[in-house]
């Protein structure tokens, strides 16, 4: 059972892990370019320096040949980011990071439930972050954890959190430099709450997604993924490859429309277009870019009904069959 550390947030687990790993200023570090910002942040902060790999095929996971390619000996750990819950085959890549001597930290917020081969997203790696931002699938608001097999990373995370101060200790002298990364008790008593219903929670999503999925069958210009690999998704969003002109002004049109989701509402581009990482982009990772401009990843609300699963899946084929880009 790895041990699980509290902290402030998701962006906090991913900055106390790379600290954690004695990560820090000239270091690389291999990043999903098919990844939010917000991942690819944390590694700035540190002062190490991203390195963008193409996804695999499906979108999910690391190009493992790109991979190869940018390993260099400045490199010092894999950063894996499963986005809309989906690892591709995580195991394999722990593996080949293992032979080449990096270590490995997973972005596990949207893959809380997924597993692969039987073993929970999020635990594969040296350290495993999470949020529990409102919006996750464990939600208390605010919030996030780090989940590692390693007590000594746990115990470095633990201090790193209070001011670099031990906890087992009474003293008030940092053993480390750190920062206040502690979860406030009454967002902690939030998370635990939820974390008992976490199983029905995840059912309840993989429900939801799959009633959606089967509305949307056969609809034109929407091509359906089918799962792949040894993973075992939790349904975080329902997603589909559009395979129609304009698809991501398609994605910002259906948001308008009532129908959220990652293109439309919240803007998403592969990280290596993000303008703030331009510096660090030797070369566009090309796949990664066609997976997020051509997916429909539709976020359901927490607690939707089905009768509004329903409705969303018939506004998605009806605006599909009238689109017609300008």
């Amino acid at each position: 059972m790895p041990h699980a550390v509290a902290v402030s947030s998701g962006t906090a687990a991913l900055r106390l892990a790379l600290v954690a790993l004695g990560i820090g200023s000239g270091d690389e570090v291999l990043v999903p370019a098919l990844a939010p910002a917000s991942s690819v942040a944390p590694v700035l902060d540190v002062g190490a320096r991203p390195v963008f790999v193409d996804c695999g095929p499906s979108g999910a996971g690391l190009d493992l040949e790109d991979l190869e390619a940018k390993i260099t000996v400045l490199s010092k750990a894999v950063l894996l980011v499963h986005q809309w819950g989906r690892t591709g085959d995580a195991c394999r890549t722990v593996e080949f990071a293992g032979t080449h001597g990096l270590r490995v930290i997973e972005d596990a917020s949207q893959a809380i439930g997924t597993t692969i081969d039987g073993a929970p997203a999020g635990t594969l790696g040296d350290i495993g972050c999470f949020s529990t931002r409102a919006g996750n699938l464990l939600n208390s608001g605010e919030g996030g954890f780090l989940l590692t097999h390693d007590i000594e990373f746990a115990g470095a995370c633990r201090t790193l959190r209070q001011h670099g101060q031990d906890p087992a200790t009474a003293t008030t002298t940092p053993a480390l430099p750190g920062n206040s990364y502690r979860l406030a008790d009454p967002l902690a008593a939030i998370a635990r709450a939820k974390l008992a219903d976490l199983d029905e929670t995840l059912r309840d999503q993989a429900r939801r997604t799959l009633l959606l999925t089967k509305h949307l069958l056969g609809t034109s210009g929407l091509v359906i993924p089918h799962a792949t690999g040894p993973e075992s998704w939790n349904g975080h969003s329902l997603l589909a490859h559009l395979d129609m002109p304009a698809p991501r002004e398609f994605c910002a049109h259906l948001a308008v429309r009532g129908v959220p989701n990652s293109v439309g509402t919240y803007g998403l581009t592969s990280a290596d277009q993000v303008p703030a990482f331009s510096a660090y982009v030797e070369q566009p990772c090309l796949r990664a870019r066609a997976v997020v401009d051509t997916m429909l990843a539709i976020s359901l609300p927490a607690k939707v009904t089905e009768d509004h699963v329903r409705q969303i899946a018939t506004t998605v084929v009806n605006e599909a069959r009238r689109w017609s880009p300008a």
